[in-house]
């Protein structure tokens, strides 16, 4: 399945249906009158956050979602049908956002199962029974019905993960994943392996989150360098980021002061968010080496610094349990037979 994260599409509600002329015609009644019906309402849009998916693919190929008009009414006073509601499916972390000005958030679907009506159908006309009087005892006059809104809108997705995981291009982010979960990246000795974000469940000490793994990033991304920062929102629900470092590298503090200071472009809060610092690949080089860059990286802000291997799971156990302490505690129920269990109602993951 291709990945999607953003989708320009065409939303209109119903119109509300005409209200109806008519006149009762009935043998052996002396005085008729007037008896058309009124129109019915419109449909309305609305979208609702659906589990099981994680990408807005479907939208590349239907852009345009109209919900039916309202039935006019007839004769017999008898009042049309409302047209049937239009439910947009999306995945959960779906924002609906103006086209106007591609910046205002309309909706903000966080929640399996939320619904939300963003455009409301017209309202049905009136039939000429609705405008008898003692006065007016054969109106011809009737109601359109009133026509509904229309809008263009974005969707934009951000997957909900609880651990971010960001880094410069082949810092191993691709193998990390694979190791502690049963995600199968892309793995390859080249600038730009991932392309798209990432998501695997992991499992550890009787708990289960999400971690998400996005493209890496360069210098300059926030000016559109590389594939750019726009994979950045992906990680703007976690409550943890991992920073992996390349131990191979250049410089391990040039690459923590390059990644700090495009999540601090980027803003939206990613820059306060607490984060984690794996040296990654310390197999590969002697243990006089790892302590020496650990100390560089202290010396550049880095309060604590886990030596990793994403290749062998050297070290993973220590950092997993410093994830653990930002992630809320596991709830637990009491079984029938004794035994404690997750909870069944324990927060959503997009697999």
């Amino acid at each position: 399945m291709h990945f999607l994260d953003q989708a320009k599409i065409y939303i209109r509600s119903g119109q509300g249906g005409p209200g109806a002329v008519s006149f009762r015609r009935e043998k052996y009644v002396e005085y008729g009158g007037p008896d058309g019906g009124n129109g019915g309402k419109g449909g309305d849009i609305i979208f609702e956050a659906v589990a099981g998916l994680n990408t807005l693919i479907d939208f590349r190929y239907t852009q345009h979602f109209k919900a039916p008009r309202g039935v006019h009414g007839s004769g017999k006073n008898r009042n049309g049908a409302a047209g049937k509601d239009l439910v947009i499916k999306v995945p959960v972390g779906t924002q609906v956002i103006s086209d106007e000005d591609g910046e205002t958030v309309l909706l903000d679907l966080t929640e399996a199962g939320q619904r939300v009506t963003l455009l409301h159908g017209g309202l049905g006309g009136r039939g000429n029974a609705s405008y008898k009087t003692s006065t007016n005892r054969a109106p011809r006059q009737h109601q359109q019905g009133i026509p509904g809104e229309e809008m263009y809108v974005w969707l934009r997705l951000k997957l909900l993960a609880d651990v971010g995981l960001v880094g410069l291009p082949n810092a191993g982010k691709s193998t990390f994943i694979n190791q502690i979960t049963n995600t199968k990246a892309k793995v390859g000795d080249y600038a730009f392996t991932t392309l798209r974000p990432q998501l695997g469940v992991v499992r550890h000490r009787d708990r289960e989150f999400v971690l998400a793994d996005i493209p890496g990033l360069i210098a300059g991304a926030a000016e559109g360098a590389g594939i750019g920062d726009r994979f950045l929102g992906h990680i703007e629900r976690c409550r943890v980021l991992i920073h992996l470092i390349d131990i191979n590298g250049t410089d391990p503090a040039e690459a923590l002061e390059i990644i700090e200071d495009e999540l601090a472009a980027y803003g939206n809060g990613l820059e306060e968010k607490p984060r984690l610092i794996a040296l990654n690949k310390v197999d590969t080089v002697d243990a006089e080496l790892v302590k020496m860059f650990i100390k560089e990286l202290k010396a550049a802000g880095a309060k604590k610094v886990f030596p990793i291997s994403g290749a062998t799971g050297k070290g993973m156990d220590a950092l997993l349990d410093a994830v653990l302490e930002y992630l809320p505690a596991a709830t637990v129920t009491e079984r029938p037979d004794g035994e404690r269990e997750e909870a069944d109602d324990k927060p959503w993951s997009p697999l």
